[in-house]
């Protein structure tokens, strides 16, 4: 089949990458004559395991190619995907400026009965809007669906190949049982829905997802003022199949590049419609509030923050990737510096410098290449992200007389064992 992706992003080459080597003909497509230059030479400007081998692998079978040209990559192509950004715009809802920039551009070069897919997240109506921008510039039959992604960063390459589910939104069958032919590989089980249904059910997902970390971030809350213990708790709910142990996650909230855009973006999105009053919009203040609270909180067992110095460790907002975007680190470190504390950060692959510069504080935060430099002076550790080389150093060896305190941001270390080597263990909910 020729398919033509738009959008050369993390969802956009992962997403070329993969059907590529079910044997399409893919034509990755962007306006960035810089990025479309490294992926031709396999270079992708953010870290995914396993996905520079795949392209590179593609692009020398032939199956798949990247080009800046509209008229190249559309005028043949059976199946067009829209995997461009569409971030928050100043009111919260997804500014969808590029998605409806890619529809102008493409439509001039439709093939007769050419599908264009819109993967990136969009909220219920869009469909509408892109069948007029594109029924005004061109006369051939045309199809839309909506067929959003389901990826998690550092697995997205095995979450293409292997997902759960694929959800298809259309609204005839000719359109259904050519997307179904393009997934069937996957072997994953395809769910059939209106265009406005799957466009919820991305929203849906995630703000699912984003409600039972800010749950259990909020039972947490209430063991620190009773005595419970938040890791018990887990254990003792978990077993309840209609519960279950997946995604409990006490920490200093949740991050990344979807979940706080799409909860936000649900919550504006509820608003413009009439149904504000709704528990996205306080899921969506409560994580914004979360960080803040927080260091307060530790400000106060701490004796404040002014000249201290404070090893962070992990700066991505997850382990397995390089990506900050609304990672703890990037609001913990800012509120620091503020309160007159120095920084010194540590993680295996993410950058703050290319991230990031904060003007006037910068001089007052440096990132070390290794866990024991980041440590080194300190007198508080801050252990924000469950990354496998923070995890398992042995943090009991390289206690020092000055190193007194240990946060654990995210539950992760044995207390006991923290506390007899001679740390003052900070968690989240625990009493131990």
């Amino acid at each position: 089949m020729n398919l033509t992706i738009i959008g050369t992003g993390f969802v956009g080459v992962v997403t070329a990458a993969v059907y590529a080597s079910f044997g399409n003909e893919v034509i990755g497509l962007d306006i960035d004559e810089d990025k479309v230059a490294k992926l031709k030479k396999s270079k992708v400007p953010f870290y995914e395991p396993g996905l520079e081998e795949l392209l590179k692998e593609q692009q020398q079978t032939g199956n798949l190619v990247f080009t800046t040209d509209y008229q190249e990559a559309i005028k043949n192509a059976e199946v067009i995907m829209i995997a461009v950004g569409t971030p928050s715009a100043p009111d919260g809802q997804a500014d969808l400026r590029y998605v409806f920039a890619s529809l102008e551009s493409l439509a001039p070069h439709l093939a007769e009965e050419a599908i264009v897919v819109i993967k990136s997240t969009v909220p219920p109506g869009t469909l509408e809007k892109a069948r007029e921008i594109i029924g005004q510039r061109t006369k051939v039959k045309f199809h839309l669906a909506s067929v959003p992604e389901f990826l998690k960063e550092g697995s997205a390459v095995e979450d293409t190949l292997h997902p759960d589910r694929v959800v298809i939104g259309a609204t005839h069958e000719t359109v259904f049982a050519k997307l179904e032919k393009l997934h069937q590989p996957l072997k994953a089980p395809v769910v059939k829905v209106k265009p406005e249904s799957a466009q919820m059910a991305k929203y849906a997902a995630n703000a699912y997802l984003a409600t039972r970390i800010t749950f259990i971030n909020q039972i947490a809350d209430l063991c620190e003022k009773n005595g419970a213990d938040i890791e018990e708790i887990v254990a003792a709910i978990s077993p309840d199949q209609r519960i279950g142990a997946h995604y409990w996650y006490p920490g200093f909230g949740y991050g990344g590049s979807c979940f706080p855009k799409d909860v936000k973006e649900l919550a504006a999105y509820s608003r413009s419609i009439g149904e504000g009053d709704n528990m996205f919009n306080k899921i969506n203040d409560l994580n914004e509030d979360r960080i803040p609270r927080l260091l307060e909180s530790f400000e106060g067992e701490l004796d404040g923050w002014k000249d201290k110095t404070v090893a962070v460790l992990g700066l991505s907002f997850k382990p397995n990737t390089d990506d900050m975007r609304e990672s703890p680190a990037t609001k913990v470190i800012p509120i620091l510096l503020s309160k007159g504390a120095k920084v010194q950060s540590y993680d295996p692959l993410a950058n703050w410098q290319e991230f990031h510069r904060l003007e006037n504080l910068e001089n007052n935060h440096q990132q070390m290449k290794t866990i024991e430099d980041a440590l080194q002076g300190a007198e508080v550790m801050m252990s924000l992200v469950e990354w496998p080389q923070i995890i398992g150093f042995d943090f009991a060896q390289a206690k020092t007389n000055q190193l007194k305190w240990f946060i654990d941001a995210r539950n992760q270390f044995d207390p006991e064992a923290l506390k007899k080597a001679g740390y003052h263990y900070l968690g989240l909910g625990r009493t131990s």
